[in-house]
């Protein structure tokens, strides 16, 4: 079948073009450089936590925290990449493994993934995770080795199901293991992480701290440079467009991830237009085109109940610019369900997709304290006001809602 005219010249263009980029992977979040700028300070002190597992000592457990993009799982994976390597040099039983708990999913998942670590192979599902981690205890027994696990996004394992269950027993393993040992590296970007855990696992899982901060531009800069001189063919990025990308990013906590999206998708634009260098006015629609399509694709195909949610969080939003508890939003979500002729969710429902939107980043909930009264969520709108409508607002259903003021939020207004 021949190809459509247009699509033929989309493909002749890129394939005698190549004008940009030399290998655009490198502007990839998964790609470890060989050099991590401004990093040199968290790779020695994670470095010398881990050294001992050379020799088969049992090493501290180290929990590594700081913003998104600062640099957390990059650090991670190059210590580990090292030091499994290292083992090989010197004949050490030491086995590293990493594994994204967010990417897991479940205790099961990744506790299949330990096992797998010491080649031993479990099926996807149908055994019990009480059995699963006897199975990996076994291994690391009969195999004496000493194993350094990266869990990162560990706080995914809480969030998601609510309870420390996997954590507490990985934390308590050793006490049982004769010949082998295993340590572990948290990794996570909420700093409040640690509230929800039981009080023995973070003891144990905080015996080392290593933090993040932010990159600062300059910083930034840096980083982006040496990425490009990989990336991008010579002569073909204005170094002002680096500065850019770079100051953007800054602006945005320090994000290095949103700075090499930025200039990875710059390139891209660049490339698309036919254009021989990728300039300022590149980096500023990539911008655009980067947090616009984040949110309008997530937003546009979200279940109608969630959809529902959201405009329930922005109504509280113009009241509660401070936020709003779980049981504000159930109040309007019902409210506006009782608007559209629809039967409301439970709020215990409501409550878990409430979480799945804080997890997509569409909602913002932060863990507040009232000391002895307990602790609550305040849930804030995590994309801009603008997006939500002019992206719901073309839903038939869910449109009319924008013309709604819920009576929760005029009494607030009144």
């Amino acid at each position: 079948m021949p190809l459509n005219q247009g699509l033929e010249r989309i493909f002749d263009n890129f394939l005698t073009g190549g004008n940009i980029f030399v290998n655009r992977d490198v502007l990839g979040h998964d790609y470890i450089p060989e050099n991590l700028p401004h990093r040199d300070e968290q790779i020695q002190r994670l470095g010398s936590i881990v050294a001992p597992s050379l020799s088969g000592s049992k090493v501290s457990n180290a929990f590594i925290y700081g913003k998104t993009g600062t640099g957390k799982t990059a650090v991670a994976k190059y210590v580990l990449s090292r030091l499994e390597a290292k083992s090989r040099v010197v004949g050490s039983s030491l086995r590293v493994c990493y594994v994204n708990c967010r990417l897991a999913g479940t205790n099961y998942r990744v506790l299949a993934d330990l096992c797998r670590s010491l080649s031993l192979e479990v099926p996807f599902t149908g055994i019990a995770v009480n059995e699963l981690l006897k199975r990996y205890e076994r291994r690391l027994e009969s195999d004496r080795v000493a194993e350094v696990i990266a869990l990162d996004e560990i706080d995914a394992l809480i969030k998601r199901k609510e309870d420390d269950s996997l954590l507490y027993e990985l934390t308590r393993l050793n006490e049982t293991l004769v010949g082998s040992s295993i340590s572990l590296i948290g990794v996570s970007n909420d700093l409040h992480f640690k509230e929800f855990l039981d009080a023995r696992v973070v003891s144990c899982l905080s015996e080392e701290e290593v933090v993040f901060k932010p990159y600062s531009a300059d910083e930034l800069y840096d980083i982006l440079s040496e990425r490009a001189r990989e990336a991008f063919v010579p002569g073909s990025l204005v170094d002002s467009s680096l500065r850019l990308c770079s100051a953007l990013a800054a602006r945005e906590h320090g994000d290095a991830r949103r700075a090499l999206d930025l200039l990875r998708v710059a390139g891209e634009v660049a490339e698309r237009g036919g254009s021989k260098d990728v300039s300022e006015e590149h980096v500023r629609v990539a911008e655009h085109k980067i947090e616009h399509d984040r949110f309008t694709d997530a937003l546009r195909f979200l279940p109608l109940h969630q959809k529902i949610i959201l405009v329930s969080a922005f109504d509280l939003d113009k009241a509660y610019p401070e936020g709003s508890i779980t049981g504000d939003i159930y109040q309007v979500y019902a409210e506006l369900c009782n608007v559209v002729s629809l039967e409301p969710l439970t709020q215990r429902r409501i409550s878990g997709l409430l979480n799945e939107l804080d997890i997509m980043g569409l909602l913002n909930a932060r863990v507040v304290s009232f000391g002895r009264h307990g602790r609550t969520k305040k849930i804030r709108l995590g994309v801009p006001a603008s997006i939500i409508v002019e992206v719901l607002s073309t839903d038939d259903m869910i449109g009319q809602l924008f013309s709604y003021e819920p009576k929760r939020v005029s009494r607030r207004a009144a």
